[in-house]
């Protein structure tokens, strides 16, 4: 399904971008970054809040090492791990950095089997093949990043490419 080499690409087009949609995000007012937008999660700074626990929670999962802060695995308000642009800034770059240093040291093995974890979605555990679950962190990580590439359009924000071949070296 995928390789190694779909990883660290993935794990690196992800970092690229959310540079990219930094540098779009620090031209706005933070009441422009909190406006509702009639988006799923309502403004852009509520989305990328998502997509950061999202990737926090998965990224967990698939190198062991902490998720998000919150404990209860029944909490569906994900668009509050941080509060300021700044600090989402921080915990962007350790995560991404965390995504990049995750795909270096994937191999074949790696892709294979199944991940079970507890959902809080469903309430119970889930088990599915690990490379479709790592298929699904990089496809939310894409889906959520064009909701807000909408937004900043929208509401006249510099705008960057999004296109894999023109990703830097």
């Amino acid at each position: 399904m995928i390789t190694p080499e779909y990883c660290l690409l993935m794990a690196r087009y992800n970092r690229w971008q959310n540079a990219e949609l930094l540098k779009s995000m620090e031209s706005m007012t933070d009441a422009e970054l909190r406006a509702d937008r009639s988006a799923f999660f309502g403004s852009i700074f509520a989305t990328v809040n998502h997509l950061l626990w999202g990737d926090t929670l998965w990224i967990s999962r698939f190198d062991g090492g902490a998720g998000p802060a919150e404990t209860d695995l029944t909490k569906t308000d994900t668009t509050d791990m941080t509060h300021t642009l700044a600090e989402w800034s921080t915990e962007r770059f350790r995560t991404d950095a965390r995504l990049v240093t995750w795909a270096k040291g994937v191999t074949h093995l790696d892709l294979t089997g199944d991940l079970t974890w507890y959902s809080g979605s469903v309430q119970s555990d889930v088990s599915k093949p690990r490379a479709m679950c790592i298929v699904q962190m990089f496809n939310h990580q894409t889906h959520h990043r064009g909701q807000v590439h909408a937004m900043l359009g929208a509401a006249n924000a510099p705008m960057y490419t999004t296109d894999i071949p023109f990703m830097p070296e």
